[in-house]
């Protein structure tokens, strides 16, 4: 098994790496959709991930002087009432207002609770149950009442976890530990194995790649105000304030290799006021802020429009992609190119201590899967994958986003996306500021000493990266048959529907199901990141065998029925694991606490442990009328990476693979669609005719 640990926590997604993102727009009493409306899900609709509501909020207390569009900005929050009656209502939540909007629940959000080895040992044996043999299953539920047995190993581990739980120093017992073990001490490439992205909706009034640039940026720098002051408003989750934390690695934030495990840097962001632009190859420093102004968008243009000039045709050697290595092979790599040169440390420095980058890249991708493997992975140039933000625009102005996961997980970055391309889209901020100043210092050029040594380095890492990409299939199922707007009709949730139908459509495909990773949100706990919810239960195998069988063995209202009891069956699992009460990271808790050389208890080496968190099915839904795309990979190499966007009247499936037939699986998740409809169409009750009057 490839990017490797058979303990639930190997791999960038394996156990962890979520995206658990369904924001859309509900429209508030006054009908206006607009940018001082709530952004909220319906927690009805999506009871499981469900961040919920939050404000687009005006910057307070702004550091420097407002920039041109910041004031268009505010013209447009002018009305906005900022939710305080809501906020202040959220019972038992106290606001620490010297903290700023941002974080001012933060000191009060519960601690991520340690559930009972009972309630653990009870969920994960249901969850084994339709993934083993009867002979399987007898001997993983002997193992598991051997480890929560009164006086076992089990409750003296259990014991410890409690104890750290309360420990007044630790905000989350598991923060730390995941962290470490899911992604900084993981050794695989970032890309493809960590890295998520997002494809952007085509801005038809900015084909030119300087001009998009420019807007992309300029919305961003407004977005980074409001983290970098604390005002933006917290997000919300069934009406509760979840955790900001994760912000503060946004801007002017890098990860860096090192052995045994890598570490996150965070520059001043009252210090480091530029951004990083990459074309052929070549690093330039714009400063975003001159003489106490933020950049305006003619500004930004000018100034990107230079950097394509000094950039010219030729390609320099590609420093960014070593970053693109093993991580263990950065590490060495990196005391190289230091040791190269002392201008290389402050290249570096740069970089790492940059707002954010903009990639500028010399392609023109225009299918959906053209635009996935450029945002995705790209040709493992042109990019610095350990920073968090990057922004991807091509030669033909598409743009996209690719993320590096470690301290952040997908909905900080996608509500900045969101965000910066409502502004964009909507015209919130005013990209039509004519003023260029004069005297505005022109991109600086990056130079790096390229030794015969570090080229050698630079030379492996092209080869390694061509060689794994060269070993993945991506496919995009962009299904127009219907979305979630028939989903409501037929009363079920969304997230869970489309949950069945990828597992109906890997049953079609494999004739049986195996396990299957969804990501379900903790924010609402302090420093909170995800659980798994696990997917396969009793009840979703009953209803694919079902669906497997000849035409007339059950009928149809009993297959629905079987349909219904499986979307229950998940339901309740995702509902628990938000609530911290999932298995697989309290099983890792206790694990983790294991004396070194203590025998392993049985649970841990009953093959069905490793078996059970070995994710076939690495899943995860994000959905936004600004994109048309997000993925990231397969988590192990026998399994699928399958990203899903559930939009009114069409559902985007992202497909990766190393070699197992991605269109195949894409072909099947259509048929799949198509058959549940065909199966609930006739349950919809039509509706009474309305009386007239």
């Amino acid at each position: 098994m490839q990017n490797g640990r058979t303990d639930g926590t190997y791999g960038p997604t394996g156990s962890g790496r979520s995206i658990s993102l369904d924001f859309r727009w509900d429209v508030e009493a006054s009908g206006k959709e607009s940018g001082t409306g709530y952004r909220t899900q319906d927690d009805d609709d999506e009871i499981n991930q469900g961040i919920t509501v939050y404000k687009w909020h005006r910057p307070r207390d702004e550091a420097i002087a407002p920039s041109p569009q910041a004031s268009r900005l505010k013209r447009h929050c002018r009305n906005a009432s900022y939710a305080t009656a809501r906020l202040q209502s959220c019972a038992g939540y106290v606001e620490d207002k010297s903290k700023g909007p941002m974080l001012r629940f933060q000191d009060s959000l519960p601690r991520l609770p340690v559930p009972t080895l009972e309630e653990t040992a009870a969920r994960y044996v249901k969850t084994l149950h339709p993934l083993l043999s009867p002979a399987e299953y007898a001997a993983s539920k002997k193992a598991v009442e051997e480890f929560v047995k009164p006086g076992g190993v089990g409750q003296k581990l259990q014991e410890k976890l409690i104890a750290r739980r309360e420990d007044p120093n630790i905000k989350n017992w598991l923060s730390e530990w995941w962290n470490d073990a899911a992604y900084l001490s993981y050794r695989d490439p970032i890309v493809p194995y960590v890295s998520y992205f997002y494809s952007h909706r085509d801005d038809r009034r900015r084909r030119n790649p300087v001009k998009r640039a420019a807007a992309i940026s300029t919305a961003v720098l407004e977005f980074k105000k409001m983290v970098d002051a604390g005002t933006l408003e917290p997000e919300y989750m069934k009406k509760l304030p979840i955790c900001m934390d994760s912000y503060r690695w946004m801007f002017n934030a890098c990860r860096v290799p090192a052995r045994p495990a890598d570490y996150p840097v965070k520059a001043d962001p009252a210090v480091a006021k530029h951004i990083i632009a990459v074309r052929k190859n070549k690093f330039f420093k714009i400063a975003h802020e001159v003489d106490g102004r933020q950049l305006s968008t003619s500004e930004l243009e000018a100034q990107f429009a230079r950097v394509y000039e000094l950039a010219a045709d030729q390609r320099a050697p590609a420093v960014g992609a070593l970053t693109s290595e093993n991580r263990d092979v950065w590490t060495d790599a990196r005391k190289v190119l230091l040791d190269a040169s002392p201008k290389n440390a402050a290249a570096l420095e740069a970089i790492e201590s940059a707002s954010f980058v903009v990639c500028l890249d010399d392609a023109a991708p225009v299918t959906l899967e053209e635009r996935a493997h450029q945002y995705w992975h790209g040709d493992g140039q042109n990019r610095w994958y350990d920073k968090p933000l990057q922004f991807i625009v091509n030669d033909n102005g598409t743009s996209g986003f690719i993320g590096e996961h470690s301290m952040m997980d997908g909905t900080p970055t996608h509500r900045l996306n969101d965000y910066v391309n409502d502004v964009i889209f909507n015209n919130k901020v005013d990209l039509a500021e004519s003023e260029v100043r004069s005297g505005l210092p022109d991109p600086a050029a990056i130079a790096f000493e390229v030794t015969p040594a570090v080229r050698a380095e630079i030379d492996r890492a092209i080869r390694d990266f061509d060689a794994v990409i060269a070993q993945h299939e991506l496919a995009v199922q962009a299904y127009q048959g219907y979305g979630k707007g028939l989903i409501k009709k037929f009363r079920c949730s969304p997230d869970a529907y489309v949950q069945m139908v990828i597992q109906l459509a890997y049953h079609k495909m494999y004739g049986k199901n195996r396990p299957t990773y969804e990501s379900a949100a903790t924010r609402r706990f302090q420093q909170g990141r995800t659980e798994t919810c696990r997917t396969v239960s009793d009840e979703s195998v009953a209803f694919c065998n079902t669906m497997a069988e000849p035409t007339g063995a059950t009928t149809d209202a009993e297959k629905a029925d079987l349909f219904r009891k499986a979307i229950a069956a998940h339901l309740e699992y995702i509902s628990a694991a938000s609530d911290g009460k999932g298995v697989d990271r309290h099983l890792f808790g206790l694990k983790r606490l294991l004396e070194p050389g203590q025998e392993l208890p049985a649970i841990y080496k009953d093959p069905a442990y490793a078996y059970s968190s070995s994710w076939y099915l690495s899943t995860s839904q994000l959905s936004s009328e600004y994109f048309n795309g997000y993925g990231w990979s397969q988590v192990i190499d026998a399994g699928f990476g399958i990203a899903y966007m559930i939009n009114e009247n069409s559902i985007n499936f992202n497909i990766v693979s190393k070699g197992l037939g991605s269109q195949k699986m894409s072909y099947y998740l259509r048929e799949a669609a198509d058959d549940i409809r065909d199966l609930l169409l006739p349950t919809i009750q039509s509706e009474p005719p309305k009386a007239k009057l």
